[in-house]
């Protein structure tokens, strides 16, 4: 990878779950950058960083990534060497190396074991692939620093017999043999081996117990390198040098917006289930039928406040036995004690309280009238019942509403509000769901700046898509992983990208940078940089004709990439007509697809040469048989102000289709709703 012999190119992979997944900062690899930067081994540079979770298959991939072809000469891990079941480095790396270098690990324990005991509950391996030297290091900031620091003075002379340096291999030799064999300390002018405080207590090298170390994170480099969750160099393959000689047309066919979404859709792809909580399911798809685990009602329920009675005593005088409420166990009173009913006699009972034994009717309070009370009238004791009760009126039998292993809820079902609800009834607390997908956004664009970051700068203006995109997601219950503005260069581009698919996304949606621009890239950089197949490109449509599709292979799973125009208007209707039904389709939805109605047009509106999507807002009128549609105003793609009153996009035919070229009020046209 470099040029310069004497350069020493290293990588810094940092093993952690909560680093990988942004919950925390990676403060030990950034450590080890500015211990690098600041030449605890000579000549050395980093020129790879990352973050992997503590997965065994990406983080071999990411050092054979490294090793074959970044040709790096050092590779430090840092994290997952401690005894958690989580912690897999050493099982990964020995998956990689091709020869073991015992010495170096050895070497780390017994100066780690000098300064804590603990020392020995890490598990370091060290190796060498091809001319690649992969080290472990514990995932603590503090015992990473210190086991660099022992490793240092050893691993210029290693790094120099692996690449064959024999100059520098010969002047260590003759070094060693006029100073009695000692090995020479790294030409530092910093010690590194006192860098840290040994009078205090030092804790478990363990990973989990040490990445909330912040002691050295105040001196953790931002400038030339930056911690990141990702496997990533910044070079990128595209060569965007020769403005003159870029294509001044689309390179891509045209196609239908039907077409288009056919082919979106059809690469789709459902994670396997996973198990949610039913507090956590909500807004899911259920990936496997729920049957119930017990008959409701559970036992003969009274519909009614009012009397348990024989319904073959009649109307006429009854005895009050006592009470019976909902929640009482099923045979007994209020008072705990057993209630069978005989002739002659009834039960006080409330709505949904178990009918008692004998009973086989509920009379309704407004039904009766008291006879007789208690002394202190506070008991009835006689009633009269005024209507001759029927059997089986106003109870709700066992098992009436849902019997026990009767099938509730089918796999496919959209667990809404009501879907819960049911499977709560029937004493489900857990189901197995179909996972939604995950989706990275990025905006892309040199002018672009937060709304966040203060005031407005020359020549930039606010993004606006990444929070639409960001909200709309939020609206239908998809949750997204932001990678913010990047700048319209390759190496930038790429970098952004790769950062966001190592967070785990499988759909990223992009904005800008695929019209016909010198500066939109994202094509060229999916193609040369990421090996992305790109399905189309251009679409018959307005608003959204440089609409880009991809997908590809990226750390051995499918990933989708879906280039959204730069205009924010452009952005939010092709993100309704594509994103949002991918989103479905992925989350295991059956019904993905748009809700679209015919609506009547309440103006004229003259038609584009190509199919347009109109913003509209929809009204309902009594004496109307169908919605009525009024467009918003000037329809400019960039004209936000578009959207703001939209409940629908109107969907208009090409002008070539229409004789007049325009559609008249009155005139009815499909509406694609827009919640």
């Amino acid at each position: 990878m470099a040029e310069n012999d004497d350069k020493v190119c290293v990588g810094i992979l940092t093993v952690s779950d909560r680093c990988a997944s942004g919950e925390t900062t990676d403060a030990s690899g950034q450590n080890l950058s500015r211990l690098i930067a600041d030449g605890i081994i000579p000549n050395a540079k980093v020129e790879a960083s990352g973050c992997v979770s503590d997965d065994e298959s990406s983080i071999v991939e990411a050092l054979q990534h490294w090793t074959d072809h970044l040709q790096l000469q050092l590779i430090l891990t840092t994290g997952g060497t401690g005894f958690s079941r989580r912690d897999v480095t050493p099982e990964a790396v020995k998956q990689v190396i091709e020869r073991e270098a015992p010495g170096l690990s050895t070497l780390m324990t017994t100066s780690s074991l000098q300064v804590t005991p603990l020392a020995a509950l890490s598990r370091p391996v060290c190796g060498i692939r091809a001319s690649t030297i992969i080290i472990t290091l514990p995932g603590s900031t503090k015992a990473a620093h210190e086991c660099l620091s022992f490793l240092a003075p050893v691993l210029p002379h290693a790094i120099n017999l692996l690449t064959g340096r024999t100059s520098e291999v010969q002047l260590t030799h003759s070094t060693l043999q006029a100073s009695g064999a000692q090995l020479p300390h790294s030409t530092t002018s910093h010690d590194y081996r006192h860098c840290s405080d040994y009078s205090k207590p030092h804790h478990s090298h363990h990973e989990r117990s040490h990445h909330n170390e912040t002691q050295h994170q105040a001196h953790a480099v931002t400038s030339s390198i930056r911690c990141h969750a990702s496997i990533t160099t910044p070079d990128s393959n595209v060569d965007v040098s020769n403005v003159a000689d870029r294509p001044r047309k689309s390179l891509y066919p045209m196609i239908s917006v039907d077409d288009a979404q056919q082919i979106v859709f059809s690469s789709a792809f459902v994670k396997p289930p996973v198990q949610r909580r039913l507090r956590e399911a909500s807004g899911f798809v259920l990936a496997v039928n729920i049957s119930s685990q017990v008959s409701l009602p559970p036992f003969p329920a009274s519909i009614k406040d009012g009397y348990a009675v024989l319904s073959s005593d009649g109307a006429g005088m009854r005895e009050v036995l006592g009470g019976v409420s909902a929640g009482d166990e099923e045979g007994l009173g209020v008072d705990g004690k057993t209630i069978v009913l005989a002739s002659g006699k009834c039960v006080r009972i409330n709505t949904g309280a178990p009918v008692p034994k004998g009973a086989d009717a509920v009379v309704q309070v407004e039904d009766t009238e008291l006879v007789t009370s208690s002394a202190d009238e506070k008991e009835e004791l006689q009633i009269r019942i005024l209507k001759a009760p029927s059997v089986g009126q106003d109870i709700r039998p066992l098992g009436s509403d849902i019997g026990k292993q009767d099938l509730v809820l089918q796999v496919g079902t959209y667990l809404g509000p009501t879907e819960i609800g049911l499977a709560a009834s029937v004493g489900v607390s857990s189901l197995t769901v179909y996972p939604k997908p995950v989706i990275g956004l990025l905006s892309t664009g040199n002018e672009l700046q937060s709304a966040e970051s203060g005031p407005l700068k020359d020549g930039c203006i606010y993004d606006s898509n990444l929070p639409i995109l960001r909200s709309l997601l939020q609206l239908h219950h998809f949750d997204s992983i932001e990678g913010g503005a990047v700048r319209d260069t390759p190496h930038q581009l790429k970098e952004a990208i790769s950062l966001i698919f190592d967070k785990g996304v499988d759909v990223l949606v992009t904005s800008g940078s695929v019209s016909m621009g010198d500066k939109d890239i994202l094509r060229a950089v999916l193609q040369a940089d990421f090996a992305a197949t790109i399905h189309f490109a251009q679409v018959f449509m307005k608003p959204g004709k440089p609409t880009t599709f991809a997908s590809l292979t990226y750390g051995g799973s499918k990933r989708l990439v879906l280039g959204l125009p730069g205009n924010p208007v452009s952005a939010t209707v092709t993100a309704n007509l594509y994103l949002l039904p991918l989103c479905r389709k992925m989350a295991g939805r059956q019904n993905y697809m748009p809700t679209i109605i015919k609506a009547k047009l309440q103006n004229s509106i003259r038609l584009d040469p190509r199919p347009e999507y109109h913003r509209a807002s929809l009204s309902f009128s009594p004496t109307e048989d169908l919605p009525l549609a009024t467009s918003t105003g000037n329809q400019l793609s960039s004209r936000l102000l578009s959207f703001t009153r939209a409940s629908a996009l109107l969907v208009l035919p090409a002008a070539s289709q229409h004789s007049s070229h325009t559609l008249q009020e009155g005139d009815v046209v499909p509406a694609v709703l827009l919640q």
